[in-house]
């Protein structure tokens, strides 16, 4: 494989950062509109029609409207979207934390599917993958040169489908064929062990409408395993958002009652709210608070959040209300900077815009956008150093981006990035090996889960030497 393949196949694990969007969802489309340009849907119009009837071959009308509202809305940040069929269909599945497939989390290594972790109780799961096996082919197509989504979409259709793939188990140095049916898997989006005696460990990977009472069922469990922790490392790492409500009520599981969490300010008067550590601001629907069910301990229990580059959106909302309410201590590396809010809105039973409606503060009036939470402990993220955080893009990177009018593009850390992208790529062309990948999140290889939790144990702790803080963008005043 090309060292530019090599690159991309390790940025590729955790490729969702920054990609999801902290959202808010909206049963009805607004019914107010604003006065519409007539000399412009005039021009729209005519460029309609000759598209209808000069074009070299028919075009389908339906699909010109659908192209035309797609354009309007890319034209506006990189966060907001229009929603066709398809699309819709795939953003209530990653939101839903449901979808049709074999059931694994996983990853790139060298070009391949790596088997992160087959969910429990999946077909994967039911059918004997573990973790480390490598898919190399996807029926009849091989891996190698696919990207993430294309093998992610091979795997994935309708129910009680066969799907067959040929595994690499490099532990047994064999690689054998195994046919899958598909049925609907159910994401767990929070992970949790005793790291050691007294001391846990609880990821959110995403931000779903499950995520709350699967971390409430994950705390339970790690505290009847130990009554009396002594300390969690919430684990936000390549978290890349997802629900509003979702982020509020994983904050207030950890804050004194109505603190504030986080605020919202856009144009309209929806979008200027103040969410706080109750159960109005992330219930969605009427019903018991799960957060009754944990234990009060979980107030003041001694607390670290781990994030990096690839922590946005709602992962943010969680990090900067811990952080400025001084409930934790947050390691890592400075996050993604996404501040900004998306509502969701429907057009018709199958269509929808996502549109972004406000930007969100931090307890303290901290707009993150384009910076980001800045770590209070800099961490890298191996022993050796940070290998790849150079290559990552960060919502400052992004075209279109939402920006203060005095912010500057960053030509210096554009230039950094493409200099580290183009010295790894040299390095791994010469050595012509397999760059050694990242340690699994919650391995005991996981250095800066080892650095969290020395903090947490009094140890002595790692730091990095070489981080760098990325400065905000232009201040803005907050209505």
């Amino acid at each position: 494989m090309g060292a530019k393949l090599r690159v991309a196949g390790l940025l590729a694990v955790g490729a969702l950062a920054g990609a999801m969007t902290t959202l808010q969802l909206q049963a009805n489309a607004r019914s107010t509109l604003a006065p519409l340009p007539l000399e412009e849907l005039q021009q729209l119009a005519a460029v309609f029609g000759m598209i209808k009837s000069d074009y070299v071959e028919p075009v389908d009308e339906k699909k010109l409207i659908s192209d035309a509202i797609g354009g309007m809305v890319a034209g506006l940040d990189p966060h907001s979207q229009y929603f066709d069929k398809k699309s819709f269909k795939e953003f209530r599945e990653s939101t839903g934390g449901k979808f049709v497939g074999i059931g694994i989390e996983m990853g790139m290594e060298d070009g391949l599917v790596k088997v992160v972790s087959p969910i429990e109780g999946s077909p994967a799961f039911r059918a004997g993958l573990k973790p480390g096996d490598l898919i190399t082919r996807i029926d009849d197509t091989a891996v190698k040169g696919l990207s993430v989504d294309q093998a992610v979409k091979r795997m994935r259709g309708e129910p009680n489908t066969k799907v067959s793939l040929t595994v690499l188990r490099k532990s047994e140095n064999r690689s054998f064929p195994v046919t899958i049916t598909r049925e609907e898997i159910r994401v767990q989006s929070v992970r949790a062990k005793m790291f050691e005696p007294g001391y846990a460990w609880l990821r959110v990977s995403q931000f779903q409408d499950r995520t709350v009472d699967d971390f409430v069922r994950k705390l339970d469990e790690l505290y009847k395993q130990d009554p009396n922790l002594k300390g969690i490392v919430l684990d936000l790492r390549n978290d890349p958002g997802g629900l509003l409500d979702g982020a509020v009520a994983i904050a207030a599981a950890f804050l004194p009652q109505d603190v504030v969490v986080v605020s919202t300010n856009g144009q309209i008067a929806d979008s200027k709210a103040t969410f706080k550590a109750a159960p109005e601001y992330y219930l969605r629907r009427a019903g018991n608070d799960p957060l009754k069910k944990l234990p009060a301990a979980l107030k003041t229990v001694p607390l670290v959040v781990l994030v990096n580059e690839g922590s946005a959106s709602a992962s943010e909302i969680v990090a900067g209300a811990l952080q400025d309410h001084k409930r934790a201590t947050v390691m890592g590396a400075q996050t993604f900077g996404k501040g900004s809010v998306q509502t969701v809105r429907p057009l018709s039973a199958d269509t929808a815009l996502k549109i972004t409606t406000a930007r969100y503060y931090t307890p303290s009036g901290r707009s993150i956008q384009a910076k980001g939470i800045v770590p209070d402990v800099w961490l890298d993220e191996t022993a050796e150093g940070n290998v790849f955080a150079a290559l990552r893009m960060r919502e400052a990177d992004l075209e279109k981006h939402l920006q203060g009018a005095e912010e500057k593009k960053d030509a210096a850390r554009e230039k950094a990035r493409e200099e580290a992208r183009q010295k790894l790529e040299e390095q791994f062309a010469k050595s012509k090996e397999v760059p050694k990948p990242l340690p699994e999140f919650g391995s005991a290889e996981d250095f800066p889960l080892v650095q969290a939790f020395n903090q947490l144990r009094g140890k002595p702790v790692i730091v990095s030497k070489t981080a760098v803080e990325r400065q905000a963008e232009a201040p803005e005043d907050k209505q």
